[in-house]
């Protein structure tokens, strides 16, 4: 996507079901959700990882991931620490960030990225993050979140009150609550789940757009269009050409 003289930006994209061997990195590296679903694998233990999230790896930090079966999506932030600053690092060497206020700057690191931003905005934007994170408290799922996206993941199309009676939650209450254990808000993990579903069909099949989009839960094929346009900055088409950049694993 970009590359600096001491940091680099770019997409990494992984087919479904792929498993991606140990690996480690010569710089930081800074790997930002986007889209899909993993299981993270490094000295912490292995940690399934399916929404808005950040995890920094210190130079040569061992990690491999198994990738669900909508595939995954993630900017990898790669940078000499004279670049960042070494007193922005985090103290330890792998470091992740799930859901909470972090998911929502994750979010917004992403759109930002998407735009290519100019070398100084970027930087200033991954200290802001990592100071935050500094001081903030460690984001403890509810098992009620879990099961909100498993209701979301299995109907996109579920009202708010439906998923409260599910949960045995006041609508009114879920809304807020819910944006703030995951860092996106009801709507916007359902379009996700959407665009997730719409994505892998169009990296991995060669069926029309305006099957996927129906099949994805879409109404129409321009419905599809304004979602990826929203959450990824690019279109359709431009999403369907991820197939020559998938990363080379084993199945």
């Amino acid at each position: 996507m970009q590359q600096f003289a001491g940091a680099s930006l770019r997409r990494v994209i992984d087919r479904s079901a792929t498993r991606v061997p140990e690996h480690a990195h010569d710089w930081p590296v800074i790997s930002l959700f986007v889209l899909g679903a993993y299981s993270n694998e490094t000295e912490l233990g292995e940690t399934f990882i399916a929404g808005p999230s950040a995890v920094f790896y210190s130079a040569r930090a061992a990690h491999r991931n198994a990738i669900g079966p909508s595939g995954f999506e993630q900017i990898e932030i790669e940078f000499d620490p004279a670049w960042l600053g070494v007193a922005f690092l985090p103290r330890s060497h792998i470091t992740r960030w799930i859901g909470g206020r972090a998911g929502a700057d994750v979010r917004r690191l992403v759109r930002l990225c998407a735009q290519e931003p100019e070398e100084e905005f970027l930087r200033a934007a991954l200290r802001r993050f990592l100071q935050v994170r500094e001081c903030e408290p460690v984001c403890e799922f509810q098992s009620w979140v879990g099961s909100i996206k498993q209701h979301l993941a299995a109907n996109t199309a579920l009202r708010v009150s439906e998923l409260a009676c599910g949960v045995k939650r006041h609508p009114s209450w879920l809304g807020t609550a819910y944006r703030r254990a995951t860092g996106e808000g009801l709507l916007e993990t359902a379009a996700r789940f959407r665009v997730e579903h719409a994505a892998r069909a169009l990296r991995e099949t060669n069926q029309p757009l305006a099957e996927i989009a129906v099949a994805a839960g879409f109404c129409d094929q321009s419905h599809m269009n304004r979602a990826f346009h929203r959450l990824l900055g690019r279109t359709p088409l431009a999403v369907r050409n991820d197939r020559t950049f998938f990363r080379p694993v084993a199945v």
